[in-house]
């Protein structure tokens, strides 16, 4: 992570310790098929109501191409969370390239269930 600042515009922002949570958590749904990625794909999981949480890259360039989806996600009462690199949370979606946005999206005989609920309510808890 280099040393400049984040845009104020990626807010909430994940602490170090919550970002590892996070990309841990977004690459086990990627094992398990349940999840979707870029900032497109995040639109569509919202827009049907499948998707549990939303994580984009706060160092996106620009900014503006994915702040589309917290508005869309506090329209749907889905939490979202940014965390520091689009180059973490690629690699965390099991791909090469950057990632600006993803969507883990719900599946009820899903092993990370209970998972995905203790990281909602800790995205949550930063949206305070």
């Amino acid at each position: 992570m280099t040393g400049e600042a984040v845009n104020p515009k990626a807010y909430p922002l994940a602490d170090a310790q919550l970002t590892i949570t996070i990309l841990d958590l977004v690459q086990q749904a990627a094992n398990y098929k349940q999840l979707k990625k870029g900032a497109n794909e995040a639109t569509k999981t919202l827009n049907r109501g499948i998707s549990e949480f939303v994580v984009m890259a706060a160092d996106a360039e620009p900014l503006e191409i994915i702040l589309h989806l917290p508005l869309l996600a506090e329209d749907k009462n889905v939490p979202y969370v940014f965390v520091p690199s689009k180059q973490a949370l690629g690699r965390a979606c099991g791909v090469t390239r950057a990632v600006i946005a993803c969507s883990v999206t719900s599946n009820e005989g899903s092993q990370l269930r209970s998972q995905i609920q203790q990281l909602k309510d800790a995205i949550e808890k930063l949206l305070i």
